[in-house]
């Protein structure tokens, strides 16, 4: 899909980024690496960057946090792999790091990283990233695994249902890497614009809850958006979320 005239531009927050530890001086797009453990994320992360990274600890966490950089189409793109997850909705440390990050640092593209021959297992966090951001690319990791299982993916179809774009690679034989930099780049740029799956709730009572605190949402952050996402996370009782609102940072992610 082409771009319209506003996703044109990077749309991470320099002032949250810097509060999550990241220090954006001399890059153009900043890259969130998510995914369930086991996919092979680490191998694309360092396919990726190759000798360009570092590690340390995110701000005030026992979790360790790798950060690298590489370069395409005389654009810096820095990384950033977060912790391996199942889940954005569980109170552990590592999902809300996981979470926060997508959802305050804004990254310019998040790639999650699936497993091939476990593609339904993943698709849990996949739709769970999809309700927090616009710009996502789904990569398909260990394709060579899944041909010698004879599993076959069809990924036009598979991004078309989802709405974003989806590269199939076999992150350590460095196979479909290329075709990965170049849809990550084209989501960064704004050249393809997304258009996530979102599934709708089917339960009449909870869909008015959530209308309703969005609303109140819209009212007091104009320009929000997911706020029917952090509505469902409010009438849960989430914890950061609750104090993003009660500390007034939900207003950082204005648009």
């Amino acid at each position: 899909m082409m771009a319209d005239p506003c996703s044109t531009c990077p749309i991470h927050h320099p002032g949250n980024l810097e509060k999550l530890g990241i220090d954006m001086s001399g890059f153009d797009y900043i890259i969130a690496l998510a995914g369930n453990p086991n996919t092979g994320k680490s191998t694309v992360f360092n396919t990726l960057t190759g000798l360009h990274q570092h590690t340390g600890n995110w701000p005030g966490k026992t979790v360790s946090r790798a950060e690298g950089a590489y370069k395409y189409r005389e654009k810096r793109y820095k990384l950033v792999d977060l912790p391996g997850t199942y889940s954005l909705l569980s109170t552990s440390t590592d999902e809300q790091v996981a979470r926060d990050f997508i959802l305050f640092g804004k990254p310019d593209v998040t790639v999650i990283v699936t497993d091939a021959t476990r593609l339904q297992r993943n698709m849990n966090l996949v739709l769970q990233i999809l309700e927090i951001t616009d710009r996502a690319v789904l990569c398909v990791n260990l394709i060579d695994e899944a041909k010698r299982h004879q599993i076959e993916i069809d990924f036009r179809t598979l991004s078309r249902e989802l709405g974003i774009p989806v590269a199939g690679t076999s992150a350590a034989r460095q196979s479909g890497i290329p075709e990965l930099l170049q849809k990550i780049e084209e989501v960064a740029s704004g050249s393809f614009v997304c258009k996530p799956l979102r599934i709708k709730n089917k339960d009449k009572r909870l869909a008015e809850a959530i209308e309703e605190i969005s609303q109140t949402l819209h009212t007091l952050y104009p320009g929000l958006p997911n706020a029917k996402w952090i509505a469902l996370r409010l009438l849960e009782g989430d914890e950061s979320i609750v104090n993003a609102l009660d500390s007034g940072q939900l207003g950082n992610l204005t648009l």
